[in-house]
């Protein structure tokens, strides 16, 4: 029997690549600012609002691959597989990294562990929806999702802490703010690990009638 290799469509896996691409200079950034925190705080936290525009490019990137694959007709397990690669590094690997190294550096032990948990809860996340897809022959329910997407918390995560540097820069006290992240990081891994359904955008018609 022939097996024929997937099909790889142009445009929806060129903004995948841009996701991946904007996950990839988040996590850099966030490199280079740890090395410069205690040195060269200012700097470091240049470098560390850079990686949040970055991963919220990524949340940009991630929403335009899905609807031109959807619109064209080229939704792939090639593309889905894809997309959830893309995904772990942008909305897993660079928020984990981001949160630890700006807020839950004084407390290393017990942090890591902590972004650790958002990791791989966001990777199982993201396998069960895969494995659900393939099961099902890519017809996933369009209404909902089951388990809290990751792109949407990375999305709170980078804006939260974006408002936390804010804080810190300002004239404001940042005081306890900072340990806010940690129980929403255990919160937010435990809504995408659970089974519970959220709404879906997908089965929306962006298309403009005419009249």
């Amino acid at each position: 029997m022939n097996e024929h290799p997937p099909k790889i469509y142009l445009l929806p896996n060129l903004m995948t690549a841009g996701n991946l691409f904007c996950g990839f200079t988040a996590t850099l950034k966030i490199l280079e600012g740890a090395l410069l925190q205690a040195s060269n705080p200012d700097a470091a936290s240049d470098l560390f609002h850079t990686a949040i525009w970055f991963v919220l490019a990524a949340f940009v990137f991630d929403f335009l691959d899905g609807r031109l694959a959807r619109l064209g007709g080229h939704e792939s397990p090639f593309g889905r597989e894809f997309d959830s690669l893309a995904d772990i590094v942008s909305f897993g690997l660079a928020p984990a990294l981001m949160v630890y190294r700006v807020v839950l550096q004084e407390f290393p032990r017990a942090c890591w562990i902590i972004a650790f948990i958002y990791l791989a809860c966001g990777a199982l996340r993201l396998a069960r929806f895969n494995s659900v897809a393939a099961d099902h022959h890519g017809t996933n329910n369009q209404n909902t999702f089951t388990g809290f997407p990751i792109p949407a918390a990375a999305g709170l995560i980078a804006s939260i802490t974006l408002f936390l540097l804010w804080l810190a820069e300002g004239e404001h006290h940042l005081g306890n703010w900072r340990f806010v992240l940690p129980p929403l990081l255990l919160f937010l891994s435990f809504m995408m690990f659970s089974r519970f359904q959220y709404p879906s955008f997908k089965a929306v018609n962006w298309k403009t009638k005419k009249s």
